[in-house]
């Protein structure tokens, strides 16, 4: 089915993000990346690459330690994450290790040669399949109530003026009906999360052995937004989801209903701490013996606490996903 409509320039809100995003000069096509618009775990603090690394090297013992181990970085941004997480890997786990970047941008300049750039996953992955903030910008549509309590699609123009289109049906009113119910009361949103559960459980069905991880902002059943999720991010400051290619445009992921069988979600504080992401102060003690060491001690217990802060990045959700071994962070 499609949303788009004939007059004025009207689409539904999946088609104007797909467009404002990965389309020709879409966002994500742009030369400073998202680095240059927003700040993610990634950003924050070289232990975040060093916690997925820690991640790889437990998939990599549940796997037996194969010859060849894959870790794979969905929506890789500028390489940042991949790279990290090669610097930070044992030398011996290093060595094995076959390294892939999923974006559609080009490859940037000066990227370490063992990353491979690719504009999808590779077919077959044995070991870590890892996509930060990547599923809060596959492209959803948006519904609303009107006033007859009826959910109805909401249509966009290029400039972000909004109408409502005809009633959710089919596949999507199924989802909202399982994951999103809204009550009839005039005005209440919901992101349909369709296409996202759809994305995940593709790239979940090219890991043959090992683990699979999504972190993202994310709400569960019981704790949905009343009005949505759906917003802007301009040069690090929020602001209006204007589908002109101008901003990123994201929303909120129901990780819960993105969860295949075997499958489970945590708040990354949790992961980061189950992976020694800690954030305690160092002992005052060593100030006096290494003062030196007590000043990065302390820089790298804020940068945790940070990763780790209730009503910031520690709130993020990680949907982990085993397949053929054991759930590694348990």
């Amino acid at each position: 089915m499609t949303n788009e409509t004939a007059d004025g320039g009207w689409r539904g809100w999946r088609a104007a993000a797909e467009a404002a995003l990965y389309g020709p000069g879409g966002f994500y096509r742009r030369p400073e990346g998202p680095a240059g618009h927003f700040r993610t775990s990634v950003h924050a603090s070289p232990l975040f690459a060093g916690a997925v690394a820690g991640l790889l090297c437990r998939v990599d013992e549940a796997l037996g330690r194969p010859s060849g181990l894959d870790f794979v970085d969905m929506a890789a941004g500028r390489g940042e994450l991949v790279s990290g997480v090669l610097t930070a890997l044992p030398g011996d786990v290093a060595a094995r290790t076959r390294a892939y970047a999923v974006e559609i941008a080009g490859r940037p300049a000066g990227l370490d040669q063992r990353i491979e750039w690719l504009a999808e996953p590779p077919k077959s992955v044995t070991g870590l399949l890892f996509a930060n903030e990547w599923l809060d910008n596959v492209p959803v549509e948006v519904a609303e109530v009107d006033s007859a309590g009826v959910p109805r699609l909401v249509l966009v123009r290029e400039d972000g003026t909004e109408r409502l289109g005809e009633p959710v049906s089919g596949a999507q009113a199924e989802w909202l009906a399982r994951w999103w119910p809204l009550p009839a009361e005039e005005g209440l949103r919901a992101e349909i999360g369709l296409p996202r559960d759809t994305a995940w459980a593709s790239v979940v069905s090219r890991v043959e052995r090992g683990l699979a991880v999504a972190v993202d902002y994310a709400h569960t059943a019981g704790a949905r937004p009343l009005f949505g999720t759906l917003t802007g991010f301009r040069e690090g400051r929020e602001t209006a989801p204007v589908p002109d290619g101008s901003c990123d445009i994201t929303a909120h992921v129901a990780l819960d209903a993105c969860t295949l069988p075997g499958g489970r979600v945590l708040a990354q504080r949790d992961a980061l701490r189950t992976l020694g992401i800690a954030g305690a102060r160092p002992p005052l003690a060593l100030a006096t013996t290494n003062p030196s060491a007590y000043v990065r001690a302390l820089a790298g217990a804020g940068e945790a606490a940070e990763l780790t802060a209730a009503g910031g990045l520690g709130d993020f959700g990680w949907l982990v996903q085993p397949v053929g071994i054991p759930d590694v962070l348990a």
